[in-house]
């Protein structure tokens, strides 16, 4: 897979600050960019899975290594 275009660190960030500082860095990419967003609140899979059925843009991947979670999204066109 193709490495993103931009990752954001949003580790230590509390609901909603993952999800807002997200749209922010995807609203200033074109369609078919990739986001990584590194984060630590628990509740952030469920947000972002809400988050990207919302926004039409694609939730790629999410892992989690220890107490982070990682997430790919891609822009949506």
């Amino acid at each position: 897979m193709q490495p993103p275009d931009q990752t954001l660190d949003a580790r230590g960030l509390k609901c909603p600050m993952p999800i807002l500082k997200a749209r922010k860095a995807l609203n200033g990419m074109q369609p078919g960019q990739r986001l990584e967003v590194l984060a630590t609140d628990s509740g952030s899979v469920r947000d972002f899975q809400a988050f990207c059925r919302a926004t039409g843009d694609a939730l790629l991947e999410h892992t989690v290594e220890g107490v982070v979670f990682r997430f790919l999204l891609e822009k949506a066109g």
